[in-house]
């Protein structure tokens, strides 16, 4: 197309540049191109057409950098969904990376978009080894690899908190396993979502509620049945592994998955391949426990009827030497005891008296004060409304007041009020 130069005479309507900009763009873009995107959002549409929206972030701070509209039409999705699905054992969603094909179009009204014609399921594969390589550097870099490892278990360990989805067969399984032991495990489940956009969010929340019952637990379990090689990437977020190697409990996982070691089972305190190999183990440790208490107890069983029997002779000398000494010592103390008695019963006598001098004393002493006597040396007491008055303070000029005296009680206007300096 000719370069144009529109002039205030000369101009060009919205719609002719809206032309000639999909002009260029169809005329520059008309093979498919591949390129690498994140999906942010894909929504399924009821005629089924899948609209998405790709985005590019940067790589510090994870801001979107580029962003565009794209669309699989209905006669595309199922072949590439069922196609991306057998080989990544995941659905197309939203936080996946993906490498696809696209057309460039451009529309005068709705605009810039990209229509999705293939895409390459191996990327999406590669990207998630990519992100479960640099969780772990940046674990180890961190220096939190070890830590729940390193935490010591308690003895028993029957309390239990279970990280689980309260519907999944594995949590099932689980359950069923402890309950068939002798044991009386206390189990608490925090629910979450084990799968899905939601879910490391979810598995963090609960993380955060049992941190704040630390007290309450003696072992964390985070469980969940088998799945895909994608859906257990779950476990290879930095978010929840950063979590459970800092848990201040050890934290038992079992993800449910025979091949593959998720960066969570690295850092867990201990790991197994299932739920019911969780469940098996606490058992186990319970029943190492039990037979140390068992064996325990047998020795010291042993000790303490040894030690009876020696204390048995013992108590029986110093029994047969108490009962000499005993009768020694109350025929001396008997004498004694008679004299103190004698002391006792003269030394009381001498108190009481004197006490009953006091009380006649403080007696005549508190008749004194009586109201009545204080009014018959010529006192009165002065009373308003709120009671007796003892201060001139609250009160003003023209305030009706009492004056009780011995014989009756005058009522009075207050007609001054002096203080003293």
């Amino acid at each position: 197309m000719e370069n144009l130069t529109p002039t205030p005479d000369h101009n060009l309507t919205l719609l002719d540049l809206q032309r000639m900009v999909r002009a260029t763009l169809e005329s520059r873009f008309c093979e498919p191109l591949w390129i690498s995107a994140e999906i942010s959002e894909l929504k399924l549409n009821r005629s089924g057409h899948c609209y998405l929206n790709l985005v590019e972030k940067g790589a510090t701070d994870g801001a979107p950098r580029a962003e565009a509209r794209a669309v699989i039409w209905r006669s595309a999705y199922l072949s590439l969904a069922s196609m991306f699905e057998a080989a990544t054992g995941a659905t197309l969603r939203a936080g996946l990376r993906v490498l696809v094909r696209v057309m460039v179009s451009y529309h005068e009204i709705y605009g810039f978009s990209l229509q999705i014609v293939d895409l390459d399921p191996r990327y999406t594969l590669g990207e998630v080894e990519r992100r479960r390589r640099e969780t772990i550097a940046r674990l180890q870099q961190e220096g939190v690899w070890d830590m729940n490892r390193e935490l010591e278990l308690t003895c028993p360990t029957l309390r239990i908190a279970i990280v689980s989805s309260d519907t999944a067969a594995g949590y099932q399984d689980f359950m069923n396993e402890l309950r068939r032991s002798p044991y009386r495990f206390e189990t608490t489940l925090f629910r979450s979502l084990m799968q899905g956009d939601a879910a490391e969010e979810s598995i963090i929340a609960s993380l955060h509620a049992i941190a704040e019952r630390e007290e309450d637990f003696d072992v964390v379990a985070i469980i969940r049945g088998g799945g895909s090689t994608s859906d257990l990437a779950l476990f290879d977020s930095y978010l929840i592994a950063t979590h459970v190697a800092q848990f201040p409990l050890p934290i038992f996982a079992g993800i449910g998955h025979d091949k593959d070691v998720s960066v969570v089972d690295m850092v867990a305190h201990t790991s197994l391949k299932t739920p019911t190999a969780v469940a098996t183990r606490l058992v186990e440790m319970a029943d190492y426990e039990m037979n140390t208490i068992d064996s325990y107890a047998n020795d010291i069983a042993t000790i303490v009827d040894s030690r009876l029997h020696h204390e048995d002779m013992r108590i029986y000398q110093l029994g047969t030497d108490i009962e000499r000494l005993a009768t020694a010592a109350i025929n001396s103390n008997q004498q004694r005891i008679e004299l103190i008695k004698s002391a006792l019963h003269s030394r009381l006598e001498l108190i009481f008296s004197t006490e009953e001098q006091r009380l006649c004393e403080a007696e005549r002493s508190l008749k004194s004060y009586s109201l009545d006597n204080i009014l018959r040396l010529g006192f009165a007491v002065a009373r308003s409304q709120e009671g007796v008055i003892k201060s001139v303070a609250n009160h003003s000029v023209g305030e009706s007041i009492d004056i009780e005296l011995l014989d009756g009680v005058m009522g009075a206007e207050i007609k001054s009020i002096t203080p003293k300096k």
